[in-house]
């Protein structure tokens, strides 16, 4: 599997948001990095990066990360390999801590995702999804919804329209629209991204944003109306998707993140459940992982974000529990002096 965040496409547009873009590669290994952060510390970072073909390639890719970051001032570099040639029969986790490298407190891309094999016939594609997304599929049309794909930038804010709607509902945090208008400037061009739209009698109810590298489809960003939710447009949606990437001759379907396990009560439990309901083979990375180019600048960086994620907790606690009960306690006292 090639992937796109990897890609020369995807270098250039970081550099086209205001990114500082490093390209690195030698025998078996390559990478794209970028420098990021700012009053926490700066630190090279290689989204599902680098890439290697084994464990002395990957050790050749960190050696050359080092040099650079230190070139950038950058107190870390930041990694998140998934290759597991790399690593061999141990877990990827084990073999990068034995390499010095650091959990990151915090997890980037997604550790865990559904691939499905898109050399598979359409049938068998089919005889992979749960019975309900089959039939989606194939009769959806007698309800007047028709899918349609665009490479036109401006078509983006169909799914902008939805993906607030959906955000406002659940309360979640999304991409913001200028980095998802970026995106389709630099990357439908180049055919690297297709915007897939669902209508109802020719209008809109909602849209999915995929990414396509060499091989894969990756589906990164949708939303559908609420106000149409026994339609399950969703659904065919994804399955045309699907099928648009088998016949463009992509190899493999990316669902780009799913829970680590079935528990009912994880927070991407809902999701997770639809996105195996297509089929495919779950995978798992060993996900975000830090290594200290310079030590103190690493500590220093640690007790930066640990005050910060402090602060946010008191705030959060003060705004949820201490604050309500002042007020209650406030509302008492002015019922008793009124008294």
């Amino acid at each position: 599997m090639s992937n796109i965040l990897q890609s020369d496409i995807w270098a250039k547009l970081q550099e086209h948001n205001g990114h500082t873009v490093v390209r690195g590669s030698g025998e078996g290994w390559n990478y794209m990095a970028t420098v990021e952060g700012g009053s926490t510390g700066r630190y090279l970072y290689s989204p599902y990066g680098p890439e290697a073909e084994n464990a002395a390639a990957f050790d050749a890719a960190i050696v050359d990360m080092k040099r650079v970051a230190a070139e950038h001032k950058c107190w870390f570099i930041r990694v998140e390999p998934t290759n597991d040639s790399i690593w061999g029969q141990q877990s990827g986790e084990s073999f990068l801590a034995a390499r010095g490298f650091k959990l990151s407190p915090r997890q980037i891309q997604p550790g865990h995702t559904q691939i499905i094999d898109l050399t598979l016939s359409e049938d068998e594609l089919l005889k992979g999804m749960i019975s309900s997304n089959r039939n989606l599929h194939r009769n959806i049309h007698k309800k007047g919804v028709t899918f349609e794909k665009s490479q036109n930038p401006e078509d983006v804010k169909i799914l902008l329209h939805y993906l607030n709607e959906t955000a406002e509902r659940l309360g979640f945090n999304r991409q913001q629209d200028d980095y998802l208008m970026n995106v389709a400037k630099v990357l439908m061009p180049e055919d690297a991204a297709t915007l897939f739209i669902v209508k109802v009698d020719g209008e809109p109810i909602g849209a999915s944003l995929c990414y396509d590298s060499d091989d894969t489809r990756v589906y990164a960003h949708t939303a559908v109306s609420f106000e149409h939710r026994k339609l399950k447009a969703g659904n065919p949606l994804l399955s045309t998707i699907m099928m648009d990437a088998k016949e463009k001759g992509l190899k493999y379907m990316d669902l780009f993140g799913i829970a680590p396990n079935d528990d009912p009560n994880h927070e991407w439990a809902g999701f997770t459940q639809f996105k195996k309901s297509f089929g495919g083979e779950s995978v798992a990375f060993p996900g975000t992982w830090d290594l200290p180019v310079s030590a103190q600048g690493y500590r220093a960086y640690q007790g930066i974000r640990a005050a910060r994620e402090g602060l946010a907790q008191a705030k959060k606690l003060a705004q949820t529990k201490v604050l309500p009960a002042a007020r209650k306690t406030m509302a008492t006292v002015r019922t008793k002096v009124g008294k």
